[in-house]
């Protein structure tokens, strides 16, 4: 029997799924040829899900710590030993140093509104610490608002009609493959594609020109950019005075950053910034499709400002096809009367998420005692994670860890509680690579013992004497509050009917958003943006890039860590199939660089600098930059505890919006 699903994998595409059961298993995966964005396919990742389900190693039953922290050592214990265990523990823990003491730690690994917000109504009547949820796209989010505002953007499809194609940053091949199709529809019509990232992947191979730029110098790009539009009068000036603020300031800003400057900052040709800049501004509908790779410096929330300017030079609005993409969706939102901020004591404390090393070894007034994590692995994908690591071997800490595998992070904990996959439980699924909304049902029953993570977290809430009517709900119920409650203008006319039934439905969002005005503080473009100056930041877009302050002089490489295209940031290694197929984490090297270390193809290599080290193999390719060092994806430590590329990331904060600059690091390289 076929039933319908969605993936709820940290991605934009949010796949419609069939999935294929027999006697109570998943045998097969393929996409859902009625979803209207996803179209029947989905990515090779996808098509491993019976694998995921159903694999030898999925834990199925509560366990309790034996051996040593980080040992992996555990013995089964019932449902009621577990709970009891953790229920008893919170109790201790909040008696004696305060509900602060305890930090909830999640994520992304599930996207659903129901279950990936179910916890946040017990800690928030607990009163333990709040996670600032900051480690992904707030950076992004902020300095692409304090341009254009907030809201949806150009929806992907309109790119179909665009005849100058801008990739800036995103990996479309690997993290966005839905909007490919779309891509190419454009060039078949006589588009060109553009790719803008510092090393050669799938998606920048396809390009018809590829800036294979220096990390961390997106803005000074498109400061250059802008000037080659002013000075050839390649502008819209009756859009810019009419529906843009700052010009003026702008220009002034723009002739700090003639190409000359910026192609040696950026490590670029003059000639190609040229190209660049004349293909966008003498195109009649140009489009941009922003990733998330240039917002992961420490300048991260000034490039995304800096590069959303750019449509609004030459009016890329209006005229179909043109445009700029960051994030789409929008609703349906979360349910109020799901997260119960209400029941949270005010003054109560925020850890932001990028800092858990910190909060784990240093924080104080009270010490973190109990950490709950759940839908995400920090010793894999948290920065800085020698001193995540740490701090979770720390024996006064005690560790609950909801998970499917016996992961990096659940090695170290106390008792694990085995969690649902995404295909045993029913949620609602918006998306932020498409419009599109949907309702899925459990197509099996959790597998052997596992629990979903609602019913874990009421069962605990039981147990604690929680008697809010939340911690009744069951999961159908929560469904009907997120539709209930949303206030998202953008599922007005949505049919609810059709979407409990399961069908994919478009929310009402104009595929032009920015046709009608920008939800700015002004209501236009901002090139001057008083918002960002009542803030103390610098009110125009500024170009000069922040290097990786703890490298210095003494690692003379940049080092990115982006998605490997059969990993999504460390999930699918505990795919056996998967993982024989990568071979284990690899660096890609240029030559000019590995010949003078001494570093041949596939030798071991040490990558470190002050914070930590891995070990890989090397990869001797021209697709990455003499300066530049390419770790692709996030692969589990495993038999090496405190490996990984996350020892070589910082848990230093972006210009704006507190998010981690995963790709500002300095590194060096040897054999070993």
């Amino acid at each position: 029997m076929w039933k319908r699903a969605v993936c709820t994998k940290d991605c934009p595409d949010t796949c419609g799924l069939l999935v294929k059961v027999e006697e109570g298993r998943i045998v097969k995966v393929k996409g859902d040829p009625d979803h209207p964005y996803t179209q029947g396919f989905i990515c090779r990742k996808g098509a491993r899900f019976p694998e995921h389900v159903h694999g030898e190693a999925r834990l199925t039953t509560p366990l309790k710590r034996i051996g040593p922290k980080g040992s992996g050592e555990f013995a089964p214990v019932t449902w009621d030993e577990a709970l009891d265990e953790v229920a008893a523990n919170i109790r201790r823990v909040a008696d004696e140093y305060g509900p602060e003491a305890i930090l909830p730690y999640s994520y992304a690994g599930h996207m659903g509104l129901v279950h990936r917000h179910a916890g946040h109504a017990f800690f928030n009547k607990l009163g333990a610490s709040a996670l600032g949820y900051t480690i992904c796209g707030p950076a992004a989010t902020a300095g692409f608002k304090a341009s254009l505002g907030s809201g949806p953007s150009t929806e992907i499809q309109e790119s179909a009609q665009s005849d100058y194609i801008v990739i800036w940053g995103n990996n479309t091949l690997v993290t966005n493959v839905h909007a490919w199709p779309h891509f190419t529809a454009a060039r078949k019509s006589g588009a060109r594609i553009v790719v803008i990232d510092p090393y050669r992947n799938p998606t920048a191979a396809e390009a018809d020109l590829h800036l294979m730029l220096r990390p961390g110098t997106d803005a000074a790009l498109a400061l250059a950019v802008m000037g080659v539009l002013m000075d050839e009068d390649l502008l819209d000036q009756e859009f810019i005075a009419e529906r843009t603020i700052g010009f003026d300031a702008l220009k002034e800003r723009v002739a700090q950053w003639p190409v000359s400057r910026a192609a040696e900052v950026c490590g670029l040709d003059e000639a190609d910034i040229l190209a660049f800049a004349r293909g966008y501004g003498r195109a009649r509908a140009p489009y941009i499709r922003t990733g998330w790779g240039p917002a992961r410096q420490l300048r991260g929330g000034m490039a995304m400002r800096a590069i959303s300017l750019l449509p609004a030079l030459v009016n890329a609005f209006g005229s179909p096809g043109g445009g700029i993409t960051r994030s789409l969706g929008g609703g349906p939102g979360k349910a109020a009367s799901l997260l119960r901020t209400d029941l949270r004591p005010e003054g109560t404390r925020t850890v932001n998420m990028v800092r858990l090393g910190h909060a784990l070894t240093e924080l104080a007034d009270p010490p973190v005692k109990l950490l709950y994590n759940y839908l995400s692995n920090p010793a894999a994908v948290a920065p800085q994670s020698a001193v995540v690591m740490r701090g979770l071997a720390r024996e006064d800490l005690f560790t609950v860890v909801q998970e499917m595998y016996m992961t990096d992070t659940a090695k170290f904990a106390d008792v694990i509680l085995p969690g649902a996959s995404f295909l045993e439980v029913g949620d609602v699924y918006g998306s932020y690579g498409h419009n599109y909304v949907q309702v899925a049902r459990p197509v099996i029953d959790p597998v052997g013992q596992s629990r979903p993570t609602l019913r874990i977290f009421q069962d605990l809430a039981a147990r604690l004497g929680f008697t809010e009517e939340v911690f009744t709900l069951t999961e159908e119920q929560c469904i009907e509050r997120t539709l209930a409650e949303s206030k998202s203008e953008y599922m007005a006319g949505v049919d609810l009917d059709a979407l409990r039934a399961g069908h994919p439905l478009r929310l009402s969002v104009p595929a032009n958003p920015f046709a009608d005005g920008f939800r700015t503080p002004s209501g236009k473009v901002e090139f001057f943006s008083q918002s960002m100056a009542d803030q103390g930041l610098d009110p125009l877009p500024d170009g000069e890039p922040w290097r990786d302050p703890e490298g210095g002089d003494a690692f003379s490489l940049e080092c990115l860590t982006p998605p490997h295209p059969l990993l999504l940031n460390s999930a699918f290694n505990e795919v056996e199939a998967i993982r024989e197929r990568i071979g284990g984490p690899r660096a890609l090297i240029h030559p000019k660089t590995a010949s003078a270390r001494g570093i041949v193809q596939d030798a071991r290599i040490r990558v470190f600098n002050g914070r930590g080290e891995t070990v890989v193999r090397a990869e001797v390719t021209e697709n990455t930059r003499e300066d530049l060092l390419v770790i692709e994806g996030l692969h589990w430590p495993g038999e090496r505890p405190g490996t990984g590329s996350n020892q070589l990331t910082s848990q230093r904060i972006t210009d704006m919006g507190d998010t981690c600059a995963f790709h500002c690091n300095r590194v060096e390289v040897e054999p070993v």
